[in-house]
């Protein structure tokens, strides 16, 4: 390219276009980065090159990805998952790299015409291959609902090591690169200014940062904030090079000092957008990197440079999983979502390559291995359940115990309502529905909320809602009402599907977000969908409006009206006699249901709906209860029959009117 504003508007035109296309088919945008730099890089299209610049840029990127993942790192957290954590992920990293240091000392033995690689060499790359994809094991997990599932919080405590055991492996690694006879003092030089750098930052920098972070913040100005926290990131991550460590340390520790303030969250928020960015031009950067004429005539060294790490890091996770007492189902699935390279493992090779620890084009194998690993592990993620089933002969126990749990808890019921989720939302509605005595299951994937829950007398087990077997465990076909109380709309609609397999006479009510995804989840099925941005803007309305001095019987009309312009399953109500007392509205303007049932000689046998004309006199059909079946929202071209029961809405007046239509002889 001819300058830097051709090549940046090259990078960012191209970036658009292939990351649009991999969330489309929900796939990360960290791979569509790489993919872009594969294709428009010096080794492929030639149109990129990797120039200084950019590089700079690109570790910008890893500076701000190691501030947002010292944002992370709060104690209490680590407490928790302590056991995960410096347990399992401690053992994980030293077990991957003292095997990457044996698999190289015996290829050395072995082929040493072919495999030429030091211990420093080789340990550093131990160190690249022990890392996973945090951003796509984690995106993947999400959208899956499965991060606070057994074998979720297992990978998230492995994960949550890794990204710790980059910072000392960014100090080691330069070390690694210096002369054999001055290794040792280097070695022991980079820890003991590791140490003092830290020890000072630390002890000194967390009684400095808060009380500067809020003298900034009495300011009252966003830019001012914004200016000063690039200030403190970029000031430490000079520090931290200055005393021969690396930028990613000092924005490590950065993030670690802020994290235990106040300003945690605002912070996170603000520098997204930064790193976000930044980091995909690293991930560009390392793809120019790869050579594909090297990968074309090498294949079968990449091919075996791909497989084998992800095999010894499936058998070492799976084995140490299961070691620190996982089921083996759990422990497969952890080592299947481990299994692939990660971005940290990238920004380690990009490091080896800049002190040539590696011959160049082994590393090109490498990279280009590491590459293809990560490319894989989506789809690894995606089949790991049918991999762990076909592999795993305790998986079908475990899920066979799991669903006997939840059958026993339903099969007593009977005309009750399957909650699914139990966070806040669920529980709110279990209490109404307490309150009422009416029967509920609720299925969750968080296993303390479940043991807290159960142990407090709810009506909870551990179960996906998702699946189509814990929905029938539940006792859907017996069930009144089915209930998702989460937003996630990808697994709304397999409830939604498994429901109308099942039982499709059971009404599913579906929370979310917004109005977006309301018309793909009523087609799917869904009798009603609550938006939250419109119940919480009718109270803010409500609140206000009361406040400002409108009388409440209008401000009560209001809200009604809103609700029933948007739900059609609160618009009206059976009437009865206790109903004076409640109502604000006059009884000729209410709207109210009425069931009207179909006898023997009625003129609307045989008829369908439309013809029928009930919507002339101002009057709905809400539902028609047939053979104890309810179909909610009948097409207009359903036929009325003998004993069938119409679910009619309307004013008092217009149901008179409607009945004596129905039911004239």
């Amino acid at each position: 390219m001819d300058s830097v504003l051709q090549l940046t508007l090259l990078l960012l035109g191209a970036a658009v276009c292939v990351v649009a296309l991999f969330r489309k088919f929900n796939l990360p945008p960290l791979l569509g980065y790489l993919v872009v730099g594969i294709v428009l890089g010096p080794h492929s299209l030639g149109m990129a090159s990797n120039t200084p610049g950019a590089q700079h840029l690109a570790e910008f990127g890893v500076v701000f990805l190691m501030f947002s993942i010292g944002l992370e790192f709060s104690l209490p957290k680590l407490k928790a998952m302590r056991r995960t954590v410096f347990g399992l992920g401690l053992a994980q990293v030293f077990l991957t790299i003292a095997l990457t240091l044996s698999g190289a000392a015996v290829l050395a033995y072995v082929l040493p015409q072919y495999w030429q690689v030091s211990w420093q060499g080789a340990f550093a790359l131990g160190g690249a291959l022990a890392m996973s994809s945090t951003a796509i094991v984690m995106k993947v997990m999400a959208e899956r609902l499965e991060l606070e599932s057994p074998h979720g919080r297992e990978v998230t405590g492995i994960l949550l090591f890794q990204d710790i055991a980059v910072v000392p492996l960014l100090i080691l690694v330069p070390a690694l690169a210096a002369p054999s006879e001055d290794l040792p003092f280097r070695l022991g030089l980079a820890l003991c200014k590791a140490a003092l750098v830290l020890f000072i930052l630390l002890f000194v920098g967390q009684k400095l940062m808060r009380s500067w972070l809020h003298f900034v913040a009495s300011r009252r100005s966003q830019e001012l904030f914004m200016l000063n926290l690039l200030l403190i990131t970029l000031g430490l991550a000079y520090i931290t090079e200055v005393s021969g460590l690396s930028l990613a340390l000092g924005a490590f520790v950065a993030g670690m000092l802020i994290a235990e303030t106040e300003y945690r969250h605002q912070v996170e928020e603000d520098i997204k957008p930064f790193r976000d960015v930044l980091l995909g031009l690293f991930f560009v950067t390392i793809g120019m990197q790869l050579d594909l004429r090297v990968v074309q005539h090498q294949f079968p060294i990449v091919a075996l440079l791909m497989l084998l790490p992800v095999l010894l890091k499936l058998v070492v996770i799976t084995g140490l999983t299961r070691w620190f007492g996982a089921p083996s189902g759990t422990a497969l699935r952890t080592g299947l979502y481990l299994a692939s390279a990660g971005e940290f493992g990238l920004v380690l090779i990009n490091q080896i390559a800049g002190l040539n620890l590696l011959d160049p084009v082994l590393l090109q194998s490498i990279l280009a291995a590491m590459l293809l690993s990560m490319l894989l592990a989506p789809f690894m993620i995606q089949h790991a359940d049918r991999i762990v089933l076909r592999v795993s002969s305790t998986e079908w126990m475990q899920r066979s115990l799991e669903l006997h749990k939840i059958a026993a808890r339903s099969i007593v019921t009977k005309k009750h309502v399957v909650i699914c989720g139990f966070g806040r939302s669920g529980q709110h509605l279990a209490r109404f529905l307490e309150q009422e005595q009416i029967p509920y299951v609720a299925l969750d994937l968080d296993p303390d909320r479940v043991r807290e829950a159960a142990a407090a007398g709810d009506s909870v087990v551990y179960g996906d809602a998702g699946r189509r077997e814990a929905l029938s465990a539940a006792g859907i076909q017996r069930a009144a009402a089915i209930v998702v109380t989460y937003t996630d709309t990808a697994s709304a609609l397999k409830v939604l599907h498994h429901s109308h397999e099942l039982a499709a006479q059971v009404p599913v009510i579906v929370r979310t977000l917004d109005d977006r995804e309301i018309n793909k989840l009523q087609q799917a099925g869904a009798a009603e969908v609550v938006p939250e941005i419109l119940e919480g803007s009718l109270m803010l309305a409500s609140h206000a409006l009361v406040l400002l001095g409108v009388p409440l019987h209008r401000v009560v009309r209001r809200v009604q009206q809103a609700r029933d312009e948007r739900y059609s399953m609160l618009r009206g109500y059976f009437g009865g006699q206790s109903d004076a007392a409640d109502d604000i509205t006059s009884d000729s303007e209410s709207v109210r249901l009425h069931s009207i049932p179909i006898t023997a000689g009625a003129a609307c046998i045989g008829q369908t709906l439309a013809q029928l004309g009930l919507a002339a006199i101002g009057v709905e059909v809400m539902a028609i209860r047939r053979r104890d079946v309810r179909a909610n929202n009948p097409d207009q071209q359903t036929v009325i029959q003998i004993h069938d029961v119409v679910v009619a809405r309307g004013k008092p007046e217009a149901l008179t009117l409607a009945e004596a239509r129905l039911l004239e002889k």
